[in-house]
């Protein structure tokens, strides 16, 4: 089972490649979460809920990336302990919907509409998660494959809400903000799409399910998209409020230099 990956078969280098993967998703993640907490104060006090949600989302990871870390080590230093992989399946079913939730917030929609997008995609980006894991600590690529398709399903839902539902409302956005939203939208593509590839090495390099090989990998796709989906998502979302703050008030344009 991938969970139960004995990380005493590691070669030296493969060792050290998850132990600095594994320590650069915990900097990012506690830089990104001081950053945006102390940031949030910059921008209009209408937008500052998603920047705390966002500086949240970080340190949700933090906490779980300093978990991982020390799961890890421990089970490398001991013979027949296990890698705890469900600490990131946890961390997800936390983060994802927040990470949605910024998005909506800080485009301050009508509450009618707000309401709407939320009550339909945190549902099912929890369900995108939950559906994810039987697959990942399967022992054979037939499961894993269900599985993966399964989450597939309402993950396509959630694309279809940010990229037909949300386009309606980025009409009444101001140029640059949707210009920005529309980036963000193909960042989260981009970055959630490095998940199931990671989720599939053990398929795609026609490794078996327990490899060394697929399970680094793993380590370093999940570590990479996480800083992507969450550190740099984050800023992204902080730079949309400082956008949306400016086109606002023409005090805050001025005093921030954004003319």
């Amino acid at each position: 089972m991938n969970g139960m990956f004995d990380v005493t078969t590691l070669s030296a280098d493969q060792f050290n490649a998850v132990y600095n993967i594994l320590s650069f998703g915990f900097a990012s993640m506690l830089a990104t979460t001081i950053y945006l907490y102390i940031s949030q104060a910059r921008v209009l006090a209408k937008y500052r809920q998603a920047i705390v949600i966002s500086g949240t989302v970080t340190l949700i990871a933090l906490y779980h990336y300093w978990r991982i870390f020390d799961s890890f080590v421990a089970a490398h230093a001991t013979a027949g302990s296990s890698f705890n992989e469900a600490y990131r399946y946890v961390d997800w079913l936390l983060t994802v919907p927040l990470l949605l939730l910024e998005t909506i917030a800080v485009l301050n929609l009508p509450a009618g509409e707000r309401k709407s997008l939320v009550s339909r995609l945190v549902p099912a980006s929890a369900a995108m998660i939950i559906l994810g894991y039987p697959g990942e600590i399967a022992a054979d690529n037939g499961p894993k494959m269900m599985w993966g398709a399964l989450s597939t399903l309402p993950f396509l839902y959630i694309l279809y809400i940010l990229f037909v539902e949300l386009t309606k409302s980025l009409e009444t956005q101001p140029a640059e903000v949707s210009a920005t939203v529309k980036r963000l939208r193909l960042l989260l593509i981009a970055t959630w799409g490095v998940y199931p590839i990671s989720y599939l090495l053990p398929v795609i390099m026609g490794d078996s399910a327990g490899g060394a090989s697929a399970f680094v990998g793993r380590q370093v796709g999940y570590t990479v998209a996480d800083v992507l989906a969450k550190c740099l998502f984050g800023l992204t979302i902080y730079k949309i409020a400082r956008l949306k703050s400016a086109a606002d008030d023409s005090a805050y344009a001025a005093a921030e230099g954004m003319h």
